[in-house]
């Protein structure tokens, strides 16, 4: 019986027509009037998308390892607050905790920050004050962070327990053996799904158009509704994610490979 080939071997026929595609499109936009002009607009919400991507996954990521440890902790008030947290924030649809954090979360912050400010006689903050992009990253943040701690958790959980006894034997302590024992190998383990979040970051970081944030979904709304062309500024903004997420995932893939490379070595 002939093996299956392996997936990885493939050549990436799928790569070749996606590239070829979007070539056709570019070249469409770029020539094109309508969608010269929807590009050029869409052009400017770029930036705040991936702000908005890179700042709340790297503090989800943060939150996310904070939490897989304290799930781990030999406290058992630790483990069930963290589990506590992770199960509520999984629970909540994103764009519904992108609205209680921005409407309800800020105001709360606000009137507590003039509680302390009150007193020294600092002029109070106004919930105005606080930008809408901060809400968003926030909001973000604390979604994420729940997906997160569950992958670190898992990455945490799969290094092999003998590699932490020996180190334990050889004196290091628990900050030592978490740094140069277990995080390192528990990252090349979990650093596939992590792109992946990320990725998918970078989609859901559309959701802060609710707030009238200025990203790509919000430049794209605007713009078709004063040109009345929504079938071109959909299309431009549509290309524009799959520009950004296919060109991330290639980049993920190739970080994976240059990994799997050194492991086996």
């Amino acid at each position: 019986m002939t093996p299956n080939p392996k997936p990885d071997r493939d050549f990436p026929w799928w790569l070749v027509i996606l590239v070829a595609t979007g070539f056709v499109l570019f070249y469409e936009v770029l020539t094109t009037e309508v969608y010269a002009a929807a590009l050029n607009t869409l052009m400017k919400g770029i930036g705040i998308t991936v702000a908005v991507a890179v700042i709340a996954f790297l503090g989800a990521c943060l939150m996310g390892l904070g939490l897989a440890v304290l799930g781990l902790s030999r406290f058992i008030v630790l483990r069930q607050a963290a589990r506590l947290y992770i199960e509520v924030m999984r629970g909540i649809p994103i764009i519904v905790l992108l609205l209680y954090v921005a409407f309800v979360l800020a105001p709360a912050l606000v009137a507590l920050v003039n509680t302390v400010l009150e007193p020294l006689g600092v002029e109070p903050w106004r919930t105005r004050d606080f930008p809408l992009v901060a809400r968003a990253v926030i909001a973000l943040m604390l979604a994420y962070s729940a997906f997160l701690a569950e992958i670190f958790r898992a990455g945490l959980q799969a290094v092999d327990k003998g590699q932490i006894e020996a180190a334990q034997a050889l004196g290091l302590n628990g900050w030592q053996r978490f740094r140069h024992i277990v995080f390192p190998q528990a990252f090349r383990m979990i650093l596939p799904p992590l792109g992946n979040d990320f990725v998918a970051m970078v989609k859901d970081s559309s959701l802060v158009s609710v707030l009238g944030v200025s990203d790509i979904t919000q430049m794209a709304k605007v713009t078709a509704a004063g040109n009345f062309r929504y079938f071109e500024t959909y299309n431009v903004a549509a290309l524009l994610y799959l520009t950004m997420t296919i060109g991330l995932s290639l980049a993920l893939r190739r970080v994976e490979t240059r990994l799997r490379q050194t492991s086996n070595r």
